[in-house]
């Protein structure tokens, strides 16, 4: 486990997607209320990537610790980004580049915050998606598939996503699942956890989808008893674009994200504070 802290809070923000140059300002103007305080990014900091190593490097120059977990968005291989690297070789990259800012990823250490509502190891954590969170009606992945390109919904993901060495982002989503089930496992029994993974863990959160054919692209119902099995004192993601706080199985889950200008212009409060964790219901939304 890595270093902790007793002082400051544990705060949180995912999906800040910096190529708009709202957010970007956004994040020009996030910084910590104490020194000690630490920063979750669950994910979505851009498709580019310097656009992701000019964000975390701002962020983790402000704040005591950040802690990054990756998003679906900084695996793409957009056609104009110089670094061509596909699947997981463009995630081993991004990878160093946050190991030479100082930023914790999910093949690091899991750290361990003793502030407010700790202790807690903190576990960032990179899981995909299997599409087995299928469309509703639908009873196998081909036929979601299916009910999902009727409605005309397919996720960009599909175009830009690669799964290089892997046959199927299914295949890597599994590989990734037995890695990270194998490392929670080594926590300490007797240690809590905050699990931040981009993805929600569970299918609940994507009950409400305006495209209910979208959830495919969401997450895995192989991770829906770890919250409980790895002790959660709370669990952190983003994705949906939809910041609230629920309950499910005694655990709270918590979506962080700032999401795009058109959708944060909507909601009552300005965006552009991170989001308390081991807070209670304070920290809900923006």
């Amino acid at each position: 486990m890595g270093t902790a802290t007793r002082h400051g809070s544990l705060l949180a923000v995912s999906d800040l997607h910096v190529r708009y140059e709202e957010n970007r300002k956004i994040v020009e103007g996030l910084r910590p209320r104490h020194d000690d305080d630490w920063l979750i990014v669950a994910g979505d900091v851009g498709e580019f990537v310097a656009d992701v190593e000019w964000a975390l490097g701002l962020l983790s120059d402000r704040f005591a610790r950040v802690v990054w977990a990756p998003g679906n968005h900084e695996l793409w291989t957009p056609p104009e980004d110089p670094v061509r690297l596909r699947g997981a070789y463009r995630y081993g990259h991004l990878v160093g580049v946050c190991r030479e800012l100082g930023v914790l990823t999910p093949e690091d250490p899991y750290a361990v915050w003793e502030g407010e509502g700790g202790p807690v190891a903190v576990a960032p954590l990179f899981v995909l998606y299997d599409y087995s969170f299928h469309a509703p009606g639908a009873r196998t992945t081909r036929e979601s598939m299916e009910f999902a390109e009727r409605a005309g919904v397919v996720c960009t993901d599909e175009f830009m996503l690669h799964p290089d060495p892997y046959p199927s982002r299914a295949a890597w989503c599994a590989a990734r699942v037995a890695h990270t089930e194998a490392r929670l496992a080594e926590i300490p029994e007797g240690l809590r956890t905050v699990l931040v993974n981009h993805f929600p863990l569970i299918r609940e959160p994507t009950r409400i989808l305006r495209y209910p054919e979208f959830a495919q692209w969401c997450g895995t119902t192989a991770t829906a008893d770890w919250p409980r099995r790895f002790r959660a004192a709370e669990v952190v993601y983003g994705h949906l674009h939809i910041p609230r706080l629920i309950h499910h199985d005694g655990v709270p889950h918590r979506e962080v994200s700032l999401g795009y200008p058109r959708e944060w212009r909507l909601r009552p409060r300005i965006p552009g504070w991170p989001v308390p964790i081991l807070a209670g219901p304070a920290g809900t939304t923006h």
